[in-house]
């Protein structure tokens, strides 16, 4: 078939055009192939854009609002109060108040999923917390635990199995070098491996003068508080991989002692000190080492002898937000040094205190 060009109502031959229709004919070719080009362009940039504004269009329907934001000062309870006594280790399941340590409000994003985490202390206080918030960032959890404080220990356990987590209950006296080893070897054994390790059970007795501390008294506060994490450690390292984290519970007590803690507040000085000396041996084995310090966190030290009953009366009232702080305030800080996103701090030491204090 011949090729047509289009006069108004009529289709006339090539042949038979004049040179102005010609002249017109191409304009109007050049014109199409523009307009051809330009669409096809169009539509690859929107094809291009689209899954990108999809995309965004699914994220913002998953956005329920603006983030949440509350005053300090006013989330959770300040002092005066009562009185509450309790034989030491203590259970905070019998505190007024208890102790917040996240069990309803921690909401984890998957950060530790897989890992294998032995946490002591894990019943009450910061370490109580720190295995909450493992378990719903995914990680397997054991805990240990003075034998008297089982009560609490179970409702950790609960809440660990809760999230489908592997949940381990090693209750021992770590005063003992024996028992450090078992656990390390039972924590191992019942999570299947182990790459990370929260030194965090301490003993805190208040005494107002060194001629009132026994012998006895600072012997139990130094190997709960130097000679367990010693002991663990040393047992664990040749089954850490390389990418695990160990952690210490230091406190503000190593920069800023209370006369009362005599005891105490030196055994926090030499974990802030291991901490920093583990750090550069074992960097390069590819093993972090890092620890925090609380300022005044409202736990079961307290009401266990670790404070004279005016001053645990009055805990945390001398901080900037006037209140303690709570053991859930610090889990993320638990958690962001052992996720593997934070794998350039070190040797550090992250503080938590209310605005006292050091670091």
């Amino acid at each position: 078939m011949g090729r047509y060009f289009k006069r108004k109502d009529s289709y006339t031959p090539l042949n038979n055009l004049t040179e102005t229709e010609k002249l017109n004919m191409n304009e109007e070719n050049k014109m199409s192939r523009r307009q051809v080009v330009a669409g096809l362009g169009a539509a690859i940039a929107a094809a291009t854009v689209s899954p990108a504004l999809a995309a965004a269009g699914t994220t913002n329907t998953q956005v329920d609002g603006p983030a949440k934001i509350s005053d300090p000062t006013k989330i959770y309870p300040k002092p005066p109060f009562k009185s509450q006594p309790q034989p030491w280790p203590g259970l905070q399941s019998k505190m007024d108040p208890v102790p917040d340590c996240g069990e309803t409000s921690y909401k984890g994003s998957g950060r530790l999923t897989g890992r294998k985490a032995l946490i002591t202390g894990g019943d009450s206080g910061m370490g109580r917390a720190a295995a909450i918030a493992y378990a719903r960032e995914g990680a397997d959890v054991a805990i240990n635990y003075y034998p008297t404080e089982e009560q609490d220990a179970q409702e950790v356990i609960a809440l660990i199995k809760k999230e489908g987590r592997k949940a381990i209950a090693i209750p021992g006296d770590l005063r003992s070098e024996d028992f450090c080893k078992q656990l390390v070897q039972k924590a191992i054994s019942g999570l299947g491996g182990l790459d990370i390790i929260v030194n965090n059970a301490g003993r805190q007795q208040s005494v107002n003068s060194i001629t009132d501390v026994t012998t006895e008294e600072f012997d139990a506060t130094m190997k709960t508080n130097v000679y367990a994490p010693f002991w663990i450690i040393r047992e664990a390292l040749p089954h850490l991989p390389p990418g695990s984290a160990i952690i210490g519970t230091t406190s503000e007590q190593a920069y800023d002692p209370s006369p009362d803690l005599y005891a105490y507040a030196q055994t926090k000085a030499a974990t802030m000190n291991y901490v920093k000396s583990l750090a550069k041996q074992l960097g390069p084995k590819g093993i972090r080492v890092n620890g925090v310090a609380p300022g005044p966190v409202w736990t079961a030290l307290q009401i266990s002898g670790g404070a004279q009953p005016e001053k645990q009366q009055m805990f945390g009232s001398w901080t900037m937000l006037a209140r303690p702080g709570q053991p859930a305030e610090l889990a993320s800080i638990y958690v962001q040094l052992a996720a593997s996103d934070a794998s350039f701090a070190t040797g550090q030491i992250y503080g938590a205190s209310g605005g006292v204090g050091q670091p």
